[in-house]
């Protein structure tokens, strides 16, 4: 058995180029049978794959004298196979409540900052761990009962990078063919003697109740669950690649990065099949918010569904990330508000109708036309308005408070300020967005409504027709 699995563990870690030799691999060791098995092994394939091994293990201070019986084992351990070793304590509880997290959370990330101190501080090329096929599976269950989407398919990779700190840590998983149960008799052969950690047999995290409720009850109406899982994995993962290839191919045509708000073009994004779509506009919070940790399926569909909805909507996102639409791109950032599209606008400007009219950042064109040339389209800053309607000349400004107007569709009047907040039009912007008066109130506010008064009917002999242009 021994030799079976030294070579199974040896062909995947060559097919999958998870260490070069003269590589220093560091390798995370908790005590429990799956990170000593693991250990162990590399130390026996160390002469065939030409690498340097060093431990690393902390304490989590969160059981007690159990937490320090690990970490004297580990050392014991590491001692005995001749490899140095990294062993340290650090309060999780207290980061917990410092940053607000759930237990399990605040664990990861302390964790995974020490790996990436210990990985630096000892010039390794990755870190190891030892995830098996069980742990594959049970993710992959997780991600479903979560709404992860597709990508959660994938379960565990072979290898993994992670930002901890600004820095890329390499995550590498030997053991990923490897059943669980495989490392306890691994362990047993050597007489290692693993520890064992009591608070896996708690069922209030939801991995444990996975794998200790619900991987048993699909095993009696599959027996081969792990094997149906794992090809779903693979074909799950297949795809992706296709699909991931498929983003990256088009992100520099798509996306732009203004700062720290990423900008999507909006004609070039809804060109492309709504899959691309997805795994852009995934790329796209994944560069916003460093990672993709609580960003559900749910998460990127809204996204997808507000593609096409008027500029001015916005959607909010886990780590306090805004997708806003705008007339030509969509803005993805903490604050949008330093991308306002429209220039300043100061004064008020007098419009010559027929005819071009030209003020700081702005040509507006007006143009009188029978009913029977208008062309309605989905342009925002063109609109359409029955000239025998419009009472005086109009003019071209800001809004100002009081202003008010009868949006197209409403009975009432409506304050310009309140129906600015209601589309959802960032406060910022608010002020710069032109708004056209006529002699007796708002017949527009650019790129949003019109006023119902003015609006094109049967009756209508005239249209005028004004267009906004940036310059």
């Amino acid at each position: 058995m021994q030799q079976s699995l030294d070579q199974r563990v040896l062909g995947f870690i060559r097919e999958h180029h998870l260490a070069d030799a003269g590589q220093t691999v560091l390798v995370a060791v908790s005590g429990g049978q799956d990170s000593v098995c693991l250990l162990h092994l590399l130390h026996h394939l160390q002469p065939e794959l030409g690498i340097k091994l060093h431990v690393a293990h902390l304490d989590h201070q969160l059981r007690g004298k159990e937490s320090a019986g690990d970490a004297r084992y580990v050392a014991r351990l590491a001692k005995s196979l001749g490899i140095p070793a990294t062993i340290e304590k650090r309060d999780v509880a207290a980061y917990q409540k410092e940053h607000g997290l759930s237990l399990e959370e605040a664990a990861r990330e302390v964790r995974y900052n020490f790996l990436a101190e210990t990985t630096a501080a000892v010039g390794a090329a990755a870190v190891a761990v030892g995830h098996t096929l069980d742990d594959h599976v049970e993710t992959i269950l997780l991600h479903l009962v979560r709404g992860t989407g597709t990508r959660g398919l994938r379960g565990l990779r072979p290898v993994t990078k992670r930002r901890v700190s600004g820095k890329e840590l390499k995550i590498v998983r030997p053991l990923l063919t490897v059943r669980r149960a495989e490392t306890g008799e691994y362990c047993t052969s050597f007489q290692l003697q693993p520890r064992q950690d009591a608070s896996n047999l708690s069922l209030e995290p939801l991995r444990n109740r996975v794998r200790l409720e619900l991987l048993p009850l699909l095993q009696n109406y599959n027996s081969g669950i792990f094997e149906a899982l794992q090809r779903t994995a693979q074909i799950a993962g297949d795809d992706i690649a296709h699909l991931e290839g498929e983003a990256a191919r088009y992100w520099p045509k798509v996306a732009d990065k203004q700062g720290d708000v990423i900008v999507l073009d909006k004609k070039a994004l809804l060109k492309l099949p709504v899959s691309v779509q997805r795994y852009l506009l995934r790329q796209a919070v994944e560069t916003a918010a460093g990672n993709l940790k609580d960003i559900e399926a749910r998460h990127i569909e809204e996204m997808v569904q507000t593609l096409d909805k008027p500029a001015g909507k916005q959607i909010s996102l886990p780590y306090g990330l805004v997708f806003a639409v705008d007339y030509d791109r969509y803005l993805l950032a903490k604050d949008i508000s330093p991308l306002n599209p429209f220039p300043v606008l100061a004064g008020e400007y007098p419009l010559k109708i027929p005819g071009k009219t030209i003020i700081p950042g702005w040509r507006i064109d007006a143009h009188i036309i029978p009913p029977a040339e208008l062309n309605t389209g989905d342009n925002p800053l063109i609109a359409h308005f029955d000239y025998s309607r419009i009472a005086g000349k109009l003019t071209v400004r800001a809004r100002q408070r009081g202003d008010r107007f009868q949006p197209l569709g409403m009975n009432e009047t409506k304050k310009v300020a309140q129906f600015m907040m209601d589309a959802k039009i960032p406060k910022g912007w608010r002020s710069r967005i032109p708004v056209i008066a006529a002699a007796d109130g708002i017949i527009w506010v650019a790129g949003h409504r019109i006023d119902e008064r003015v609006k094109v009917t049967k009756q209508t002999k005239k249209v005028l027709c004004l267009e906004f242009r940036q310059v």
